[in-house]
């Protein structure tokens, strides 16, 4: 209730200036004990699980807006409800308001699910839309805009993030003005490490594209997840002291200011080892050994899904589908994890320097 609290303040805050508030329910409020429980000021107009239309007169030669919504009854809606929301009002600006996931999105479950021909199709001018927080407009002869969140939540969410400011002219022109709002942007950093021989020249790379990024990043703090990537004869080391690494992208991440590392992400490899009079070397051919061998056994897969297992049964309800909703996604997830576990055995079984060098 406090979250509710605090959106009923705002929004009288919107009230007290003369802005009204229109809104719709979506796949998480359309239960929500709160959202039933919130009261509302007179300029805000929640839709309910019905369409309907609300007409907005205005001075006389202006055209009057007709805003037509329609909240979810349930958290699911399988179906088009396009077909469902009332006819455009002659001589009027038709402003829809949607809750869908258009033609699907990955990561995201299906909504409403329409076509941006099915909104044009309705006569309105614009649509606005809501669930997929990546923003996206269609232009046609309806204005179509998903304008996504303001705020990026984690790495999965990274990019530069909005509100969109749209008007509309008596001659139902439509513009549209993206206000970035967001305090933070997370980004992913991808750094091609090959070729790299000395430690030192890692971290001047990292340097150097850690800038680059900030440079480009329009809000206020930078969260980085750094992806180092390409065969380089550092990789042991790097997977080895990957707390190190760490360490000194964030260090940078000071110096260049405003700048903070979310995660380091180790993607490399060393380059193929080329075998000498005294044979290859011995680690390497271990690693082939357990790719080729070990990995993807059937011995090894059960061992692999009993640990997991196990492990799953201790842990909270909440937290159990940390290795996947599904057989599949599990089986796939525990594969990463081994691969992620050999090339870290792997490096600590490496020689090199020791743990303080730097």
């Amino acid at each position: 209730m406090k979250t509710a609290r605090f959106l009923a303040g705002e929004l009288s805050r919107l009230s007290k200036a003369g802005i009204r508030t229109f809104i719709i329910r979506g796949n998480h409020d359309a239960m929500s004990r709160v959202t039933k429980e919130l009261v509302l000021p007179e300029a805000v107009r929640l839709f309910g699980g019905t369409p309907d239309t609300v007409m907005i007169e205005r001075a006389a030669g202006d055209r009057p807006v007709a805003i037509h919504g329609l909240s979810f009854a349930n958290p699911r809606a399988p179906d088009n409800l396009v077909p469902r929301y009332k006819p455009a009002v002659a001589d009027a600006i038709n402003i829809g308001m949607l809750h869908t996931s258009l033609g699907g999105a990955p990561g995201h479950d299906s909504y409403a699910p329409c076509s941006p021909a099915d909104l044009a199709a309705s006569g309105y001018d614009y649509w606005a839309l809501g669930h997929i927080h990546k923003r996206a407009v269609i232009e046609g002869a309806s204005t179509i805009v998903m304008p996504g969140i303001p705020q990026g939540r984690d790495i999965n969410e990274d990019g530069s993030k909005s509100v969109t400011l749209v008007s509309i002219d008596n001659d139902r022109a439509v513009k549209l003005e993206e206000k970035p709002l967001a305090l933070a942007e997370f980004k992913r950093v991808r750094i091609d490490v090959s070729g790299l021989t000395d430690w030192p020249d890692l971290a001047h790379a990292m340097t150097r594209n850690l800038e680059a990024a900030r440079k480009k990043t329009a809000a206020p703090e930078l969260v980085a997840r750094i992806e180092l990537h390409g065969a380089t004869p550092l990789a042991w080391r790097m997977h080895r002291d990957s707390d190190l690494l760490l360490e000194e992208a964030k260090e940078q991440g000071s110096r260049i200011g405003n700048t903070w590392i979310e995660k380091l992400a180790i993607e490399s490899d060393a380059p193929p080892a080329r075998e000498s009079n005294t044979g290859a070397d011995p680690l390497v051919e271990l690693q082939t050994l357990i790719a080729d061998r070990v990995l993807g056994s059937a011995g090894f897969d059960a061992a692999l899904e009993a640990v997991a297992s196990q492990v799953q049964g201790q842990l909270p309800t909440d937290l159990r589908n940390v290795f996947g909703a599904d057989e599949a996604a599990t089986r796939a997830a525990l594969q990463d994890l081994a691969r992620d576990g050999v090339t870290e055995v792997l490096a600590r079984l490496r020689a090199g320097p020791t743990r303080g060098e730097t």
